[in-house]
């Protein structure tokens, strides 16, 4: 007993310094927010001053080469989020902890001096699936950037799906682009532009589909093994008495236990190991209960640590696609070339595929799988009543909206591709 009390006591200093070393960060998040936008500012105030005598950052200054521009874009996008991002959380963290002070207006007033005058970028970025390559560039200035032009993300071509529809037919709508187009005395200049767009197109949708993967999946690994695990670790130490997050949890250590109970006994009975006592067998029992409880105490500390870590990697998605609008836009006109640019048997093999492995007969094994798997990352007991509910209705949901894609787009787009695919399933 007098043991139980000073464990208690170390917890709750743990949990108290943990505290108020929590509530030292927030309150200066403000102030620490404030600084990082003024410093990005600061940064574009620099290429101002540098390259542009002072004045706004133009991507269409004929005083710098393309690559210089291109690069000077790069910076200017990036400081400007940076700057959008740390000056929304100045202003939601002030208004929560209600201590904005004289000494943040000066850098205030130049983070929204430098914003105001790049506000076109979020004009662009709300327009982007509307964006399109002016027919008026002057060809002297493209071909004397020929050989190093690399069009920027704002130069991209964007076709959705909707643009490939109209009431002509596409068939005859490009046969007469075609014979107009084989007129036209730029036509060679046209298809490297479009060779171009193209090309920065499929760049900007792979790096920036690398990023949705990678950002989200290197937040929740790094922010769980370097910063909340040790915490989680420290908070709950190995003598506290809630040892299993929940009963199923337990069960499976007891089955684990009584399975290496067994296996002894029968090692023994049967003499494929030296014969023991029962003091032994009992002393290796005991033993391998402490690993499995150590076991399950690192376990249930990894589940609670998911949590939280999966939070952060959801934001760090959020925050990705909140961003980058532009390359949301190019990399949904990417994937509509990839896909409806496949041929009509493929294209009908791809949805029969999918819709038998996530609404057909044997989705439910699948669904459950995943269910089970997604509540023992998160440490939470797998009730069966409610991954049951999710598997009678989810993929009812899923297979209802995949017919009515069917009927109001595939039938508009594809027809052919429909017809296929009704052959196939017949």
């Amino acid at each position: 007993m007098a043991s139980t009390l000073p464990n208690k006591n170390h917890l709750l200093t743990k949990l108290k310094n943990s505290f108020q070393s929590a509530n030292q960060h927030l309150q200066k998040t403000p102030e620490r927010s404030l600084e990082q936008a003024y410093q990005a500012v600061l940064k574009i105030k620099a290429i101002e001053d540098e390259y542009f005598n002072g004045g706004k950052i133009s991507t269409e200054s004929t005083n710098h080469t393309a690559s210089v521009i291109s690069y000077l874009r790069v910076n200017l996008e990036k400081n400007l989020n940076i700057a959008k991002l740390r000056l929304l959380e100045f202003r939601v963290s002030s208004f929560v902890l209600d201590n904005l002070n004289g000494n943040h207006l000066a850098k205030l007033r130049l983070v929204d001096e430098v914003l105001d005058k790049y506000k076109y970028t979020d004009q662009e970025n709300s327009s982007l699936a509307e964006v399109r390559l002016s027919e008026s560039v002057n060809h002297s200035l493209i071909k004397a950037n020929n050989q190093a032009y690399l069009p920027p993300e704002n130069a991209i071509d964007v076709e959705t799906v909707t643009d490939k529809t109209g009431v002509i037919p596409r068939s005859i709508g490009r046969t007469i682009n075609k014979i107009k187009s084989d007129f036209n005395p730029k036509k060679e200049e046209d298809v490297v532009r479009k060779f171009r767009s193209s090309r920065a197109k499929t760049k900007t949708a792979v790096k920036f589909l690398l990023t949705l993967i990678l950002v989200p999946l290197l937040t929740q690994q790094l922010s769980k093994n370097l910063l909340i695990n040790p915490i989680v670790d420290r908070v709950r130490v190995e003598t506290i008495p809630r040892l299993f997050l929940h009963s199923e949890m337990k069960e499976s250590a007891l089955r684990d236990l009584q399975s290496f109970e067994e296996e002894i006994k029968f090692d023994n009975i049967i003499n494929l190991a030296p014969r023991l006592s029962e003091e032994v067998i009992e002393e290796r029992v005991r033993y391998r209960a402490a690993e499995i409880a150590k076991e399950y105490w690192h376990k249930s500390n990894s589940s609670i640590s998911n949590v939280f870590a999966d939070l952060l990697g959801v934001l760090a998605f959020s925050l990705v696609l909140l961003v980058n609008r532009r390359q949301i836009a190019i990399l949904k006109s990417f994937m509509d070339d990839i896909v409806y640019g496949l041929s009509d048997s493929a294209k009908a093999f791809i949805i029969i595929l999918l819709t038998d492995v996530f609404v057909g007969f044997h989705s439910p094994h699948g669904w459950e799988v995943i269910l089970e798997g997604i509540a023992d990352h998160l440490g939470v007991p797998a009730n069966r009543n409610l991954i049951f509910l999710f598997i009678a209705t989810f993929p009812v949901i899923l297979d209802s909206i995949f017919k009515y894609w069917v009927f109001r787009y595939l039938s508009r787009i594809s027809p052919s591709a429909l017809a296929t695919l009704k052959t196939m399933n017949e």
